[in-house]
């Protein structure tokens, strides 16, 4: 028939029934949310489903904005980072020069770009898999998830800076899915930089990927365009439930600060534990690790990981990664079941 789109859709991590399985493909939290949430619902009044909750979600804004040091009105909710991002790409990429992101980087950028016809260069990171110094003069903008998915690893402030004064015209949208496991943001350089714009989740640090929370923030140019085109298709995109939940969340700054550093701990026992296998591990920001082994291949080891009911993430594309697997820290018991899986594995691929 004629008419109908034909694109290539992102891929995100399969998703396990068995309820016995370890599954450390989709960088999940380890830990459940707040206990605080159970309390907020069990008070929420029903009477607020009869009407379409805020658009702009005030009372959640408030509560990111004084944590954050901001004006609320630079906030924009979304259903879900991905929400917010999509909203970005067709908001500030309307322009015949390519924008650019990493070659190795979150999969949704080029469908996105492919999705709303935005032109777009990756860039190819270095051996260490950060950015390269030497970037194109002419562009139409910057995508860079900070810290960077697959490759755990962060850029500096100093280099996104360098970013946000080079390409003044150009907006610089920083994707900070995983922030809190780096403990830095950029957030604060959005009073200074008009072409700035974060990105932030719930569903990652705060252990709400069921929920579907994100928000933006940037300038007041910025954030008038994005909530313009926001409100041309989906002014409700966070209902009062989810309103509800993200806050008790956010509230609960003790309990996440918790189990951030418990899986900032078991990252790195495991990273550890890894490298006396014979692996190597890239420095980890995240809640996950980007490791290569060298006893096996990396799809061998991936499909092995499989059948013992052990799920994680295997990337064909690009080449680069094709040697590595990326593995979400679970919890510490998790973990350690993982490695003595690998050392069985290991055992029997040197007998």
């Amino acid at each position: 028939m004629d008419g109908l789109r034909k694109i290539k859709p992102y891929v995100p991590g399969e998703q396990v029934i068995e309820q016995t399985a370890i599954k450390l493909n989709t960088n999940e939290h380890a830990y459940p949310p707040s206990p605080t949430i159970k309390e907020a619902l069990s008070t929420f009044d029903l009477k607020k489903l009869q009407r379409y909750s805020s658009v702009d979600n005030q009372a959640l804004c408030q509560v990111i904005a004084s944590q954050e040091g901001i004006d609320p009105s630079l906030i924009t909710t979304s259903n879900g980072s991905d929400d917010i991002l999509a909203l970005a790409f067709q908001s500030f990429f309307q322009t015949s020069k390519a924008i650019l992101f990493p070659d190795m980087t979150y999969g949704f950028y080029p469908v996105w770009c492919e999705l709303y016809g935005i032109p777009y260069q990756t860039i190819a990171l270095d051996e260490q898999f950060h950015w390269p110094k030497d970037l194109p003069k002419k562009i139409g903008g910057v995508v860079l998830a900070n810290p960077n998915a697959p490759t755990s690893q962060v850029e500096t402030k100093a280099f996104i800076i360098s970013l946000l004064e080079t390409y003044p015209d150009q907006v610089i949208i920083v994707d900070e899915a995983y922030q809190a496991f780096a403990g830095f943001s950029v957030v604060s350089l959005v009073k200074q930089y008009e072409n700035l714009y974060v990105t932030r989740t719930l569903s990652k640090d705060h252990a709400l990927a069921g929920l579907r929370v994100g928000y933006g923030i940037g300038s007041e140019k910025l954030t008038t365009i994005i909530k313009a085109v926001k409100n041309s298709y989906n002014p409700y995109a966070v209902d009062a439930l989810a309103e509800t939940v993200a806050i008790a969340a956010l509230k609960d700054q003790t309990y996440y600060q918790k189990i951030t550093q418990e899986v900032v701990s078991t990252r790195i026992w495991f990273s550890q534990a890894l490298t006396q296998l014979d692996f190597e591990t890239l420095p980890s920001h995240t809640n996950f690790v980007l490791t290569k082994p060298y006893f096996t291949t990396a799809k061998k080891l991936y499909e092995q990981l499989k059948a013992r009911q052990i799920y994680v993430r295997y990337f064909e594309q690009p080449p680069r990664l094709a040697d590595y697997l990326r593995i979400s820290i679970g919890t510490q018991n998790e973990m350690q079941q993982v490695i003595t899986c690998i050392k069985q594995l290991q055992k029997e691929e040197q007998s």
